[in-house]
């Protein structure tokens, strides 16, 4: 059984770091995702006969104040997010206008077991973002027992993600459900993963993905290659790309993985050929071909049939699956094929027993736009953090509860 499930909160009250850093618009939440991922870590502690205080970041107000002055503190605050919390758990959310101020301090001490406190976006202080220790330690005083559920900011050594772990002992600092489901599931794929192991890596810049593919040639026996990055590839190898996108800076670093690919034994699939249009648009005129021969003014917008034969035999057959990154412009209904065609093959094999982790953004807008989201083993909810930990760095917000 986990730390988190094992541990009784009754009469403690539980500092909590949550990631609510989710879009709203004229005040209300648009995509309550991130919210609804952390309601089982605060419901155990409520059950338990615990306190719930609650701490998050929400956009980046002092750079963004900076660059536009007509913004103000007040737009950038929590408030809209501790109504919708409330809605979500059908029960009152207090909330405090500051995190650190002394209003701060006595709404915690006087916080009964069974409430809930919310406090003010942690990012209106520069401290939270230096990760300073004076800062954290204010924090820390809130509470008996901190808990981190924040995966999407724990690549970042933030005050409330990493520090304020210090000022916590044993057995009173742990992770969340929704933390300790994202490390498990990362953990897996990593360090206990079933051959074969296919990462489906694509995206718009190989410069993006150099380390993942880097760090997974250590570990994959397959790595399938779509998106825009996949033409980096084709035009390194003397390929007439036309008008897709390429990095012309990264040619000699996609020869070089190749090789390294080669060298190592592990199966590098590019798309054999793709859907192409005269323009980056909708209504875009189409046709198909090779990746080697595109027409000069035409542009490789999604993969074509070979491709997505080839790339869905693969992972069918394997064991162990990681997908981080689209295969085409998805948002496009004429080049949402690919990426479909993988999120299918992707639920295929989980149905056959393989561990399928989706990692990163826009692979996981996928899943959901697709409603594939159930038929995967798990879905991250920490897109840059996912990716840190793919590309084998150590994450502050996971060493600084394990250590």
């Amino acid at each position: 059984m986990s730390a988190f499930n094992n541990h009784n909160f009754k009469g403690q009250k539980a500092l909590i770091r949550v990631d609510f850093n989710v879009p709203i618009k004229e005040g209300k939440i648009t995509d309550d995702t991130r919210m609804r991922a952390a309601l089982p870590t605060i419901k155990k502690v409520l059950a338990d006969g615990g306190a719930v205080i609650l701490m998050s970041h929400w956009g980046r107000p002092l750079k963004d104040i900076e660059k536009k002055p007509h913004l103000t503190l007040a737009d950038f605050t929590l408030k809209p997010v501790a109504t919708h919390l409330a809605t979500l758990l059908g029960t009152d959310v207090q909330f405090c206008e500051d995190c650190v101020s002394d209003d701060a301090s006595a709404k915690a001490a006087a916080l009964q077991p069974g409430q809930i406190l919310l406090l003010e976006n942690l990012r209106y202080y520069k401290q939270e973002e230096k990760g300073d220790k004076e800062f954290a330690e204010k924090l820390s005083k809130y509470g008996d027992v901190y808990v981190n559920d924040a995966f999407g900011t724990a690549h970042r050594a933030h005050a409330s993600t990493a520090v304020i772990a210090d000022y916590f002992g044993a057995g009173k600092k742990m992770f969340g459900l929704l933390m300790e489901g994202e490390v498990s599931a990362a953990e897996k794929v990593m360090n206990e993963a079933q051959k074969p192991f296919t990462a489906i890596i694509g995206g718009a810049k190989v410069s993006d993905k150099i380390l993942i593919i880097e760090n997974l040639l250590e570990k994959a026996t397959d790595i399938i290659i779509g998106g825009g990055m996949a033409y980096t590839f084709f035009k390194a190898m003397g390929g007439e790309i036309g008008n897709s996108l390429c990095e012309d800076d990264r040619l000699e670093t996609a020869k070089e993985l190749l090789a390294k690919a080669e060298a190592k034994g592990v199966c590098i699939h590019l798309p054999q050929d793709s859907i192409f249009a005269d323009k980056f648009a909708a209504d875009a005129n189409t046709s198909s071909g090779l990746n080697t021969e595109i027409p000069s003014g035409w542009m490789g917008l999604d993969i074509g049939a070979m491709a997505c034969d080839t790339f869905s035999k693969v992972i069918r057959d394997s064991k162990t699956i990681l997908w981080n990154g689209p295969m085409g412009v998805f948002e496009m209904d004429k080049f949402q094929h690919g990426t479909k065609t993988i999120a299918d093959a992707v639920a295929a094999a989980t149905a056959n027993g393989a561990f399928s982790l989706v990692g990163g953004g826009d692979s996981v807008a996928a899943v959901n736009k697709f409603n594939y989201a159930d038929k995967v083993s798990y879905v991250s909810t920490g897109g840059g953090a996912m990716l840190e930990f793919f590309e084998g760095k150590q994450l502050p917000g996971i060493a600084a509860i394990k250590n």
